[in-house]
């Protein structure tokens, strides 16, 4: 198989696997199994039947310092050694001769992505939906409580401030980005700076921790925890805080911010339950999550509304349709995090 695969080029990816993957069999097919704005994920195969996955940077112009392949690959290496389930590490490459841009590869992992009710319906019987809920808690309180010096990670990023670095940065590109006036954005970004908590010692934040960025085994347990492009180090409970925000309920009002939410389906346990169950299961005080929910709601808002500017802009392709939901779900968001700043105790 020669030539480019969208986004593989076939031949010396093929040739930096023979000499950086131990047991491969050529020929490789490349399957693309995620990709969009984010990094690309593709399932190779080769003619035994072994498998691995591939991440690489979107196509087109990217930043510098976005969609950083050695820093992802340098986590999961790091994570191989602790009770988080992590996929294999198996290579990286820098060398733009090969693939134009970084890459790296990891072990498949057999599981099940549960990003929609259809799928999880399927899969997961609701005894197994039971246990992906507690394993899920379980998994986040072990990514918190690994040794960021012992494992390597310690410089990572800043450890200090992580909530007030985060609500500059988000406001500055909602400031810059925003097509129209919603006060209430600005306004709950002053709410939130001023009700900062006090934040104990930094751990790995994984940065968009939801069911759906974990793999499933067929025992209903967490095999793998995907999507560390937005890892950092900084406060835990940021990380629950988002959890909860994607953690859908039959009985919510309004817009699920997780389309899709197939944690309405019966057999998921409730909020209530990750609330407590964090708490039980890491030793952490969960009295300011009200706090770290109305965070994820605020900057989820802030990442929509950038997302539905560079629509209005036209630099988004032609799917209206999708795009014009987001008018109200910016707003619809905004409100949430109000009001679950009026909830803190």
């Amino acid at each position: 198989m020669g030539g480019t695969n969208g986004g593989v080029a076939v031949e010396p990816v093929t040739a930096w696997f023979q000499a950086n993957v131990g047991g491969v069999e050529p020929p490789l097919e490349f399957a693309l199994i995620a990709g969009g704005r984010s990094n690309l994920t593709f399932r190779v195969t080769d003619r035994a039947g072994h498998r691995y996955v591939l991440r690489r940077p979107p196509l087109g112009q990217i930043l510098a310092t976005a969609h950083d392949m050695g820093r992802e690959y340098r986590i999961i290496s790091a994570l191989g050694s602790t009770p988080v389930p992590v996929p294999p590490a198996i290579g990286f490459c820098d060398d733009a001769a090969v693939n134009d841009q970084p890459f790296y590869v990891m072990g498949f992992v057999e599981g099940t992505i549960a990003r929609d009710v259809d799928t999880v319906r399927a899969a997961l019987t609701p005894q197994q939906r039971r246990i992906a809920s507690e394993s899920l808690v379980d998994v986040l309180a072990d990514i918190h409580a690994v040794d960021i010096d012992r494992v390597g990670l310690g410089d990572l990023a800043r450890r200090e401030g992580y909530i007030d670095r985060q609500l500059r940065r988000w406001h500055s590109q909602f400031t810059q980005s925003k097509s129209r006036e919603i006060p209430l954005v600005d306004s709950v970004h002053e709410r939130l700076a001023k009700l900062i908590p006090d934040q104990g010692p930094a751990t790995i934040v994984h940065g968009d921790y939801r069911l759906d960025n974990t793999m499933i085994g067929a025992d209903g347990r967490v095999s793998a925890v995907l999507d560390w492009e937005l890892c950092t180090l900084g406060d835990p409970l940021a990380d629950v805080g988002l959890l909860m925000v994607y953690w859908a309920e039959a009985a919510d009002p309004g817009p699920a911010a997780l389309v899709g939410a197939a944690t309405t389906l019966d057999g998921f346990a409730t909020r209530a339950e990750l609330r407590a169950r964090y708490a039980a299961r890491s030793g952490r005080d969960v009295e300011h999550l009200d706090f770290y929910i109305a965070f994820a709601y605020w900057k989820l808002a802030c990442i929509l509304e950038g997302v539905y500017s560079r629509y209005v802009a036209g630099v988004m392709g032609q799917d209206g349709a999708a795009f014009e939901t987001m008018t109200g779900q910016v707003g619809y968001l905004a409100e949430r995090a109000d009001l679950a700043l009026d909830a803190m105790p």
